[in-house]
């Protein structure tokens, strides 16, 4: 899985691996709540406080992803993670900016 070069790979990864730290947040801060009321809550909140902090943490899933593809010099797989990474971090920019 590491040695696979294409962009297209990470886009996919990308695009996965902050939703898995998205679950992890949920499993660790939330366990007491369903997957469902979390999400209510955090698009409810005033402010968007909890969701901003939890995309942005979920965003270093894709930081160690980036990490590994390029220390293992898989450059365009890096490069798919790296262009996800942008397109989440602009959104959480943008609810922070303008919510």
């Amino acid at each position: 899985m590491f040695k696979k070069d294409h962009f297209t790979f990470g886009l996919v990864l990308g695009l996965i691996a902050p939703l898995v730290g998205l679950l992890i947040f949920k499993l660790t801060k939330f366990e007491s709540f369903t997957f469902r009321d979390t999400l209510y809550y955090m698009l409810n909140e005033s402010g968007y406080r909890t969701l901003t902090a939890t995309l942005s943490v979920s965003l270093l899933a894709n930081a160690t992803l980036f990490t590994i593809y390029i220390n293992k010099k898989v450059d365009k797989t890096a490069k798919g993670i790296f262009v996800t990474t942008l397109v989440y971090g602009l959104f959480i920019l943008l609810i922070k900016t303008f919510y």
